[in-house]
């Protein structure tokens, strides 16, 4: 029996989870902890509530309420939507506990006496009117790269640029609104830049997904500079140095060790060491966005104390809403609270699963969601299922028949039950989810075909042995689909063991002996009826693009649009959403900034034809030249393909 300890990315307490959460981290990683416990292996599965941070001090300031009592709002939120998700943590605790607090400050004073944490004067932005410094996400501007309103003190949400708060064009303090001024102030700063060559040799040498390994290298290659570890607040875990107060270690210098307060929490409980399960392999489920900080920060942290660092990180992708961004904001999301009171929650288990890899952006769909529930949970595993109890009650007493001799094509359907848990548990260890589920969906549809084949309705008057031996074998596919069903949707998997009177068990194939009891049984899964999911795409709140003014056809004609395809293409240096690419329009090329860079890698668009505005003004974008646009929808950003026309050609 092994031991593995499984982590879940905090879930930040300032709103609910949606389903993008879900996709990403919570479901994925239940999948694997109770595919593991099946197979034998000693999990500890732990996660907690990240409740320190700017956001959040914002949030309180805002409503008139201190920062833990919004924490504590939504953890309660948070908590209740993966409890009632069967995300099976063995733990789950908040990093305002006491435990959090010790763990996070020993860490800090661990680091500061090795001397990977040292002080440095730095100037910072200040506000005389609330009297304290600002951090960054207190401050907001103009971003100095792209002009972008709204820039907060860390982030510009135009070009993805990173920022500091001393970079923002006229900064307003986000509380008063009056200007700050700019000070000294003394902060820690983790030696990072220590760590290069050790990460990039562990990351190289590691099995990572590709999406995980490739982002880290490509931040390696660029270098990596020293981190500031403090900020000048009041909420957060205060830096335990004599002389320091009002500072806080920054939220990314303790979350982390949320893993292991919440592990040492449950170690007060049980009795059991964590260390025994951190030593054995951590695996870490999280969302893309927060490879950066699990792929590099967190194991130069680890590095530095002297522990263990993580077996694999395994990163979820985007997930988008009807072809659109989510966005909390504009109320563009799915709540997994409101998803859950109108639907079944292994059916959310279930779509967020198979509707692509876990290592691809993919999108949600009522009108999919919808047909894979219909087509695949509906008529195939539950027609299976439905039909092979109730022909057993019907024409055997509610009794598993024996069955006579088998016939090859008997032993062919046999085989394929016995290879399954094998072939599922084989894709479960290298993370390929989606494959596994789809996997157990096609031998749920190899069950229908060989019941259909069998024609037991027929064959229980004509050769009742025949019969007897169909239904023995659907009923075993029926017993070993309970089991393989268990990871993926749990609850669902024990309605089914439950009507075939069975206990868990280990994974593996399982015999089923004959005479067992077959309860009656209604249909495991409901076909979804149109209206339902139209009542539930009336609900979204599309906030449509407005035209300020009409345009003439003169105005139009001043378009000059063509059709160009794409020769060079290459990443700008510091943003997350630009490319530089260079398209052939005919008689020139010309060199254009796109913003598509979160879809696309420049590998996938060489070659590409697209449509160009090829008459824009040229403008300077992250200091590169761009001479024209690129058209493609909004959040979405697909572009818009040319098709069959010739490169060069105008769009009219």
């Amino acid at each position: 029996m092994s031991k593995v300890f499984i982590t879940c990315a905090l879930p930040y307490a300032n709103g609910p989870t949606h389903l993008g959460h879900l996709r990403s981290t919570y479901i994925p990683a239940d999948i694997y902890a109770r595919y593991r416990r099946l197979r034998g292996d000693d999990v500890l599965f732990v996660c907690a509530t990240d409740e320190h941070g700017t956001p959040i001090a914002v949030k309180a300031e805002s409503e008139g309420l201190k920062p833990i009592e919004v924490a504590t709002r939504y953890n309660e939120m948070i908590k209740r939507d993966l409890e009632e998700c069967d995300i099976s943590f063995d733990s789950f605790t908040r990093t305002t506990d006491d435990l959090h607090y010790e763990i996070a400050q020993n860490f800090f004073l661990k680091l500061y006496e090795k001397g990977y944490i040292y002080e440095k004067d730095i100037k910072q932005l200040y506000c005389n009117s609330c009297q304290r410094f600002l951090p960054d996400r207190y401050v907001e501007g103009i971003c100095p790269h792209c002009g972008g309103e709204g820039a907060r003190g860390d982030h510009c949400e135009s070009c993805g640029r990173h920022l500091e708060p001393l970079q923002l064009e006229d900064p307003v303090c986000m509380v008063c609104g009056s200007e700050p001024v700019v000070r000294d102030s003394r902060h820690y700063f983790f030696r990072l830049s220590q760590f290069q060559d050790k990460l990039m040799e562990w990351i190289g040498e590691s099995d990572m997904p590709s999406n995980v390994k490739n982002y880290a290298l490509q931040w390696l290659r660029e270098g990596l500079r020293d981190w500031i570890l403090t900020r000048d607040m009041d909420w957060g875990v205060p830096v335990p140095l004599e002389g320091n107060d009002g500072k806080i270690i920054y939220v990314w210098g303790e979350a982390f060790l949320g893993y292991i307060s919440s592990a040492a929490a449950w170690s007060r409980k049980t009795g059991k060491p964590w260390r025994e399960y951190w030593d054995a392999g951590a695996v870490h489920f999280i969302g893309k966005d927060i490879i950066y900080h699990h792929a590099i920060f967190w194991p130069a942290l680890l590095m530095a104390y002297g522990c263990r660092i993580p077996e694999n990180i395994i990163a979820g992708e985007y997930l988008s809403l009807e072809g659109r961004k989510m966005s909390t904001s504009k109320n563009w999301v799915v709540w997994t609270s409101d998803f859950l009171e109108r639907f079944h929650k292994d059916l959310l288990r279930y779509y967020l699963t198979v509707n692509a890899p876990l290592t691809r952006d993919t999108d949600f769909s009522w009108d999919d969601f919808q047909r894979r529930v219909n087509d695949e949970l509906a008529d195939v595993l539950g027609n299976f299922l439905h039909r092979t109890f109730s022909f057993t009650g019907r024409f055997f007493d509610g009794r598993v028949p024996e069955p006579s001799e088998l016939t090859a094509e008997d032993e062919e359907f046999l085989n394929s039950i016995r290879r399954a848990p094998d072939t599922v548990g084989e894709l479960l260890e290298n993370f390929q989810f989606r494959d596994a589920m789809m996997s157990v969906i096609k031998l749920a549809k190899k069950g229908n075909k060989y019941f259909n084949d069998q024609e037991p309705w027929r064959a229980i008057k004509e050769s009742p042995e025949r019969a007897s031996t169909c239904l023995h074998l659907c009923n075993l596919l029926a017993a070993n689909l309970g089991k393989l069903l268990m990871p993926f949707m749990p609850s669902s998997a024990g309605r089914v063991l439950s009507i075939m009177n069975m206990e868990d068990e280990p994974w593996g194939f399982h015999e089923l002996e004959a005479g067992r009891v077959i309860e009656r049984a209604r249909p495991l899964f409901s076909k979804i009826p149109d209206e339902v999911i139209e009542k539930e795409k009336s609900k979204l709140i599309k906030e449509e693009d407005s035209v300020s003014e009409t345009v003439t056809i003169d105005d139009f004609a001043a378009l000059d649009i063509r059709v160009g395809v794409i020769r060079s293409a290459e990443r700008i240096e510091g943003s997350d959403k630009l490319l530089k690419l260079m398209i052939d329009v005919g008689e020139r090329e010309m060199q254009v900034v796109a913003g598509l860079a979160e879809k696309y890698s420049p590998e996938d668009l060489l070659e590409r034809k697209v449509t160009v505005l090829a008459n824009l003004k040229p403008a300077k974008l992250f200091g590169v030249k761009s001479e024209g646009m690129v058209l493609a929808t909004g959040e979405s950003l697909n572009i818009l393909d040319p098709g069959d026309a010739g490169i060069g050609e105008r769009i009219m």
